[in-house]
């Protein structure tokens, strides 16, 4: 009996170490968020098993709870995960096809050890020159006086028919990683343990179980639409001011793929062409004179489908022409033809506006 409880004894102080060590661990490793995200509330999934797979084999995972928020802005996130994420496997049930899936995938190492290298800017370097981004390592978060974002928030869009879109998000810009798709569960045994599980997790009974799966059920969900914002075309943002004195300060653009970009001074005069999606939303901030209380900003809303075709017929190399007049009104242009926007607001310039508007998604 002696020997038994001593075997006992040191079990668990071998566990407590083991727990000591991993947090020991953690505590060295750079922090991430995790967010689930959903095109709407009617598409919402729910992770039952989740794993976070981490470069340093550390463990990490998801929220708990269902998706949320937008395409590609869960709109809230929870306890902050450690390490580098490399891939993830993630079994969830999808209630508005009573369909359970299973996304097990590894993100190519290479590319993820280079954005971890990256900090996007937000701000005008005080100390310099200011880059796209830098490569200053993790640790660089939003705060007062910084300039650069390093990666802050791993971000998963879930869509019908299992379809998975992965961000990465640096502060206010987002880079869409990869599209993945999750295979449907077959095996009757997985099914059973898996609802098994997810019925005493959310502390769901079996009746209300049978009821939710009727009730909210879409025979006609697909991911098209999801798909189809992915579309790139080569192309950039060019402003144009009949005021010689304009100072053009910065653009701001929501993209429909979910992705967000931030362009500052000096390349923001100069922008240049590449594979981008239609954006959904811009934002362009101005200095009308040299005084720092003549600064507006105009927001620019796009209809997917006018955009999207309009693009897709402007050719191999296209310019989204914006023309600011000397009164402060906007008209816009794709390659030197009209364009019609949604809608075009101009106000005096406010950052609270700015935010507001970059952390608003589609749907």
């Amino acid at each position: 009996m002696d020997k038994l409880i001593k075997i006992a004894v040191s079990t668990v102080f071998l566990l407590l170490f083991i727990q000591i060590i991993q947090c020991q661990m953690k505590k060295n490793l750079p922090e991430f968020g995790v967010e689930i995200s959903a095109p709407d509330n009617k598409y919402r999934i729910t992770p039952i098993f989740d794993k976070i797979k981490t470069l340093e084999d550390v463990p990490a995972g998801l929220p708990y709870g269902s998706s949320s928020g937008s395409w590609g802005d869960s709109g809230s996130t929870w306890t902050p995960q450690h390490g580098t994420p490399v891939g993830a496997d993630i079994t969830y049930y999808s209630r508005y096809e009573d369909i359970y899936y299973r996304l097990n995938v590894d993100f190519p190492v290479d590319t993820i050890k280079d954005y971890m290298e990256r900090a996007y800017a937000r701000l005008d370097d005080l100390n310099g020159e200011t880059h796209e981004y830098k490569r200053l390592g993790r640790g660089h978060e939003s705060s007062s006086g910084k300039s650069y974002d390093s990666f802050s928030t791993l971000v998963f869009g879930f869509a019908p028919k299992g379809m998975v879109v992965v961000w990465l998000n640096f502060g206010i810009t987002r880079i869409e990683l990869g599209r993945y798709q999750a295979n449907v569960i077959t095996d009757s045994a997985v099914i059973e343990k898996t609802k098994k599980k997810y019925l005493a997790s959310y502390r769901i009974s079996s009746e209300r179980y049978d009821e939710a799966a009727k009730e909210y059920f879409l025979s006609d969900a697909s991911p098209k639409k999801w798909d189809n914002y992915r579309n790139r075309y080569h192309w950039r943002p060019v402003v144009h001011a009949e005021n010689p004195k304009l100072e053009l300060i910065q653009i701001q653009m929501n993209y429909y793929n979910g992705e967000a970009e931030t362009m500052l001074r000096p390349w923001v005069s100069d922008s240049y062409y590449k594979e981008r999606a239609v954006p959904s939303e811009i934002n362009v901030v101005w200095l009308t004179s040299k005084n720092e209380a003549d600064k507006k900003q105009a927001f620019i809303y796009l209809n997917w489908e006018k955009a999207n075709e309009a693009f897709k017929n402007a050719g191999n190399k296209i310019d989204l022409q914006i023309k600011i007049s000397k009164t402060n009104t906007i008209e816009i242009l794709l390659n030197g033809h009209p364009f019609e926007a949604e809608s075009i607001r101009v106000f005096d310039w406010s950052p609270s506006m700015i935010h507001g508007m970059m952390y608003k998604n589609v749907k």
